[in-house]
């Protein structure tokens, strides 16, 4: 859900391809038709029986890493995910009838933000329009088809939200809370009991005298069977050959840095002369230079000292005009700079206290003071801040309409361009601590100038810090040694002996994309579920990013009820505390009060206030469900049975009970879990009609 919330916060365009392969409308004229390709015989899934076109799918999936630069297999599986619901959704709208109107549509596209903010759709009176983007549309069926084409694409999805809206509104209005639902809701939350306890925990008997064996593991997976389902996985050992450059590629690189710096000379084999290079510091083509030498172009932008490389920052921001520094490392390159131009005082810090009004830009709508009240009230906080009677960094806190007054107001540093042109202008002309109100289209800002520095404009000379072709050579000799002996050895023994590390990766899915130290390796995913691929074999694998990847698959393993063998480690400390409380209540069945049972085990007996069923815990005991609910369930002065819990083996004595009194009308409070109910009704609806569907996967043919 998380991935389909930033993709509908971004824009709306993958649903609305989605929607065009499978809806069409028409709005007052205006809006066209989708239409949907027959797609290839073999499917990518198939949903309900209705099979996915391959083709469609790619174009999306392409569509989708390019839009968002997703990799292909984080795309695949949003367009899976859309392609799932769309169908999902297709057939319930079918079912009941659902279609959406003008009105529908109207009240779609009068929330989508990046529509109701253009300019193009606000009327004189400064809102949103629906009839001029209406017109709009129209005018571009006439005038841009391509254009309209893409309008197509956007109408599909939009009928497709309005359809949704119509289908969760519907179910929507056919839940609700009763009053006794809600009475029974509101007596969890508030009644209360206090409890005497005795916790006898697990770890009071040591995991050496609880044996658990493969079998008691077998018959705990077979009575939880849906617990452990798996899908088909993989089990893979490697080693990497990664490329990286040695001490001696990086010495080579800041030597050949070093020879740029100054005038050479070289001998010329054409006219048999020796000839002048110009170095860095002299050359009169610094343009020319830098293209010539660094990997990076000329960037001529003035730069202020926080951008600077941080361990070089001091260094490089005081250098002298036409000085030069370096070699130096940045992240992953060497360079050397050299500094051509200082513009003082071209980086400024201010903090401000923005004080909007009814009408300015992106003002709230909660805000109700006039121009002219916004700007008294701007000037009586400047006169504050002047006299030293208040810090703007308070003021701002307490009264500023941005976000800047989480941060005391600080606008950090900015230069001409990257802050409002007229608080740049004030600032820009007046020295640090001057205080002065100016006005944008905003409001009215209370600005305090707090800090100036120079900006400088440096030229460098970048060179990446890359292998050579010596090491490169080496580092694929090595790969391709260990590669053949393998083939004919143990791969463990024989990286032990080579001192490789061997790293194991013991559950790989089908459609996983990403190796633990290995990212992006879909296509030693795919090798190892080929079905041609057998257990032991061998592959050498090149890596994007540079260098080789020798595997083996380890081990292969079918979908379907876990063996014991697999899932052991997890399950066996839910065995052994099982046996472990049929222990301590089999010791301890005898023991008739808190106090007896506290004594034989050497432990006290704890007194818990105000226990609630809603939150399930026990004081100074943490989360038992169980517990609370049998203490409910006990008259006062009640003693439990023992009881087995989450972290041990209880008993409970009920000290006394509170029930609270019950509400006069439990309508609100209805309304109240209705609201919250209905909030989470729609991720709801989802899972359900998923796990209802017969879906067909199979995307891990194809990619």
């Amino acid at each position: 859900m998380a991935i389909l919330g930033k993709i509908r916060q971004k824009s709306i365009f993958l649903i609305l391809v989605i929607g065009l392969a499978l809806f069409a409308f028409v709005i007052s004229g205006a809006f066209g038709a989708g239409s949907g390709d027959a797609g290839p015989s073999e499917p990518i899934g198939i949903i309900n029986g209705e099979e996915i076109s391959l083709e469609n799918f790619r174009l999306l999936v392409d569509q989708t890493e390019r839009t968002y630069g997703y990799s292909s297999l984080q795309a695949v599986e949003v367009v899976w995910n859309q392609y799932v619901r769309s169908q999902l959704f297709e057939a319930e709208f079918k079912e009941l009838g659902i279609d959406a109107g003008k009105d529908q549509i109207e009240q779609v596209v009068s929330s989508t933000e990046s529509i109701i903010t253009d300019p193009r759709f606000i009327n004189e009176a400064g809102f949103f329009d629906f009839g001029l983007f209406a017109d709009f549309i129209g005018q571009m069926r006439s005038s841009n088809l391509q254009a309209y084409e893409q309008w197509k694409q956007q109408e599909a999805g939009i009928i497709s939200s309005a359809r949704e809206g119509i289908y969760f509104d519907l179910i929507k209005s056919s839940t609700g809370i009763t009053l006794k639902e809600a009475q029974i809701n509101f007596h969890l939350e508030t009644d209360n009991v206090d409890v005497n306890y005795v916790q006898i925990p697990y770890a009071s008997i040591p995991d050496s005298l609880v044996p658990v064996s493969e079998s008691d593991v077998a018959k705990y997976i077979k009575n939880n069977a849906k617990q452990f389902d798996r899908e088909a996985i993989r089990s893979l050992q490697y080693i990497s050959f990664l490329e990286q450059a040695t001490a001696e590629d990086e010495t080579i690189i800041r030597n050949t840095l070093e020879g740029l710096v100054d005038d050479r000379i070289e001998y010329n084999e054409v006219s048999k002369l020796t000839d002048t290079i110009e170095g860095f510091r002299t050359t009169k083509d610094l343009t020319a230079f830098i293209d010539r030498y660094s990997e990076v172009s000329f960037d001529s932008i003035y730069t202020p000292k926080g951008r600077l490389p941080s361990a070089y920052a001091d260094i490089l921001y005081n250098l002298e005009e036409g000085e030069i520094f370096g070699p130096y490392k940045d992240i992953n390159s060497l360079k050397i700079s050299k500094l051509l131009d200082r513009k003082e005082n071209g980086s400024i810090r201010a903090s401000h206290i923005m004080i909007a009004y009814q009408g300015a830009q992106q003002a709230d709508e909660s805000i109700t003071r006039t121009k002219e009240e916004a700007k008294k009230y701007a000037n009586d906080l400047a006169r504050q801040v002047r006299r030293g009677k208040e810090k703007i960094e308070l003021l701002a806190i307490k009264f500023s309409d941005d976000k800047s007054n989480r941060v005391g107001g600080d606008l950090g540093f900015f230069q001409e361009g990257t802050t409002a042109p007229e608080i740049f202008d004030f600032a820009n002309k007046n020295r640090i601590g001057r205080v002065g109100v100016v006005e944008t289209p905003f409001g009215f800002h209370v600005v305090k100038i707090t800090n100036k520095q120079d900006l400088v404009l440096l030229a460098s000379v970048s060179n990446e810090i890359i292998p050579s072709d010596k090491t490169s050579n080496k580092i694929f000799k090595g790969a391709t040694q260990f590669e053949m002996d393998a083939a004919k050895g143990d791969f463990a023994a024989l990286a032990a002996e080579s001192n490789y590390q061997v790293r194991n990766v013991a559950s790989v899915a089908e459609l996983d994309e990403n190796l633990p130290g290995l990212p992006e390796q879909r296509n030693i995913v795919q090798w190892a579920f080929n079905d041609d691929t057998e257990e032991g074999e061998i592959k050498r694998f090149n890596l994007s990013y540079g260098g080789y990847a020798i595997v083996q698959l380890v081990e292969k393993k079918a979908a379907g009820l876990a063996s014991a063998k697999d899932v052991f480690n997890e399950v066996a400390p839910k065995v052994r505390e099982e046996k472990k409380a049929k222990m301590i209540i089999e010791d301890n069945k005898s023991t008739a009060s808190l106090e007896d049972l506290a004594a034989k085990n050497g432990l006290e007996v704890v007194n818990a206030l105000a226990v609630n069923q809603k939150s399930g815990t026990l004081v100074g005991a943490g989360y038992e469900p169980y517990v609370v609910g049998a203490a409910f369930g006990l008259a006062e002065n009640g003693l439990s049975k023992l009881i087995k819990g989450n972290n041990g083996v209880y008993k409970l004595q009920l000290t006394a009970k509170r029930v609270a009194e019950d509400l006069e009308d439990y309508s609100a409070y209805a309304q109240q879990l209705q609201k919250t109910e209905r909030d989470q009704l729609a991720q709801r609806i989802i899972a359900a009609l998923e796990s209802a569907a017969e879906i067909e996967d199979n995307r891990a043919l194809y990619y």
